[in-house]
């Protein structure tokens, strides 16, 4: 299994894509990811684990296949489109965010951003059965980017990034109605399987409580 960190490594650009009936193979013009590339490494792409079927000094493709297409926001990508990267992580290498796997659990879309001194608050509706896993100040990957959640609603959550965090990923360009993929931390899924085992069926959601008391936070 392939692990990321949520600490993106550059921003790509789609430079070509090819749709086949039910395939996309998408090229992706990079330069800090393709330094030590090989046939069969994994490159997340907006947080969505690929692997490299081909590549030169300026390029690597991937094919995404028609789950990964209608699950994530990857069927919606377009040429010139600028895109997160990251390699996969390697034993030995440091953690900067957190375990993030690259199996893209729902797709979110921004509602509303606002500037909070030199931070910006964004808000993102996302479906009931990955808002359950979150919790304040638990991690979550938006687009492959580890940020830490402020506040869960019903309907939505927010979370704050940095100018430099803005500068290097597409948060930074994203407005109000653009999509996001979304994975939950994989600790959250871990208390999830512990809570049903231990509560059936009728248990009750995370709590920033429950996870403090067990250790979590």
């Amino acid at each position: 299994m392939n692990l990321f960190t949520g600490i993106i490594e550059e921003l790509g650009a789609v430079q070509r894509l090819e749709r086949g009936s039910d395939f996309c193979q998408v090229s992706v013009s990079a330069q800090h990811v393709l330094e030590d590339v090989k046939m069969g490494d994994s490159i997340a792409v907006n947080g969505v684990c690929l692997t490299v079927t081909g590549f030169d000094q300026q390029h690597f493709t991937a094919d995404i296949m028609a789950e990964t297409l209608s699950k994530t926001n990857l069927g919606s990508l377009t040429s010139g489109q600028k895109v997160n990267l990251e390699r996969a992580v390697r034993l030995g290498d440091r953690m900067g965010g957190h375990l993030v796997q690259g199996h893209i659990d729902a797709v979110g879309k921004i509602a509303e951003q606002q500037t909070v001194g030199i931070a910006k608050i964004i808000r993102i509706k996302a479906p009931s059965e990955i808002l359950d896993y979150m919790v304040a100040k638990g991690s979550i990957a938006i687009d492959g980017i580890s940020l830490t959640v402020i506040e869960v609603f019903s309907d939505s959550f927010t979370v704050s990034i940095i100018p430099h965090t803005a500068k290097m990923t597409t948060l930074g360009f994203k407005k109000p109605g653009d999509s996001v993929n979304l994975e939950a931390d994989i600790i959250s899924r871990y208390v999830e399987k512990l809570l049903k085992k231990s509560r059936g069926k009728n248990h009750a959601p995370l709590s920033s409580e429950f996870l403090a008391e067990h250790g979590f936070l």
